[in-house]
């Protein structure tokens, strides 16, 4: 599996869109986590089903450092490349 950063980005957004019960197009790609109102209970389920989806350990500290859903999926691409690699 080789996604593209934005096929990560999208499946991200249906992910925590489903976790939200909102519609995929309300969740900004760029908007903090906090602002969008995941929690810690939805952080670690997105973690699992990130590992589970892509075979890519995304540490906690990872969603501090990428605060955002572009910049987890910018995170997640680069760690797909390297496994490729």
């Amino acid at each position: 599996m080789n996604p593209s950063k934005e096929e990560i980005a999208a499946w991200c957004q249906e992910y925590v869109a489903n976790l939200l019960e909102v519609p995929p197009e309300s969740v900004d790609l760029n908007a903090d986590f906090d602002r969008l109102g995941v929690d810690s209970a939805l952080a670690v389920s997105l973690l699992v089903e990130v590992e589970e989806r892509y075979g890519v350990e995304l540490p906690p500290e990872a969603l501090f450092e990428n605060p955002n859903l572009n910049a987890v999926a910018t995170y997640l691409h680069a760690q797909t490349q390297q496994i490729v690699a």
